[in-house]
């Protein structure tokens, strides 16, 4: 299971954060200041560490410093908005930097870029009878191999590692065309009703009405 360190000293957003990633079946450790932080990094194995940078004792930064020898992707979440902030923790190594208040969605989609740049995804991924295969771009059901377009493939993918979250058209259009899109919804509609009907989730991958979609979790 991909575990998650996220050292953040008020509580109830660390709560918050905890909960958003437990959702996508990511374990989740609070950490309540920077010293602890640094000693459970260097003696457990973490995936991805979310690290604030106003701590009740030694900051984010000094925290990066101090983990610098470590194979650790790491991403600052902070109320700091000062570029030059955003530029000092890039260049100690952060592989992002994400400015508080955030969504949730927007959270877990950079966590999952950085853990596939650092290569801790799987790349096999199951759904009942259906199974993925990131690295080859293969999906087969109950054994025989669909075809899905590229995007349609990188469709599911995101609803796979979204299970059972409620996510809006734009949020896919962002994450699946890119940030700079400017196609219309009618796009993210077309592409999952050739999802449903390939697959056959026509009762999982169901409609939010006036939001999105959602890709009901398998029990």
């Amino acid at each position: 299971m991909t575990r998650i360190l996220i050292v953040e000293d008020d509580e109830n957003i660390a709560k918050t954060i905890k909960a958003a990633v437990a959702v996508v079946g990511y374990e989740g450790y609070i950490c309540g200041n920077g010293l602890e932080a640094v000693e459970l990094i260097r003696r457990e194995a973490w995936d991805v560490a979310l690290l604030d940078v106003n701590l009740p004792d030694i900051d984010g930064f000094e925290v990066m410093r101090r983990i610098s020898s470590r194979d650790l992707p790491v991403i600052f979440l902070t109320a700091r908005q000062n570029v030059l902030d955003k530029v000092n923790g890039l260049r100690l190594g952060a592989e992002d930097y994400i400015v508080k208040p955030f969504e949730a969605l927007e959270l877990l989609a950079r966590i999952e870029v950085v853990l596939r740049r650092a290569n801790k995804l799987s790349s096999r991924l199951a759904y009942g009878e259906i199974e993925v295969d990131t690295a080859s771009h293969t999906v087969t059901k109950n054994g025989k191999k669909v075809s899905l377009t590229p995007k349609e493939f990188d469709l599911f993918v995101f609803f796979l590692r979204n299970a059972d979250v409620a996510v809006t058209r734009e949020r896919l259009l962002s994450a699946v065309w890119g940030y700079e899109f400017e196609g219309e919804s009618r796009t993210v509609d077309i592409h999952v009703q050739q999802v449903r009907k390939k697959l056959g989730l026509y009762d999982s991958l169901v409609t939010i009405p006036k939001l999105g979609y959602r890709l009901e979790k398998k029990e």
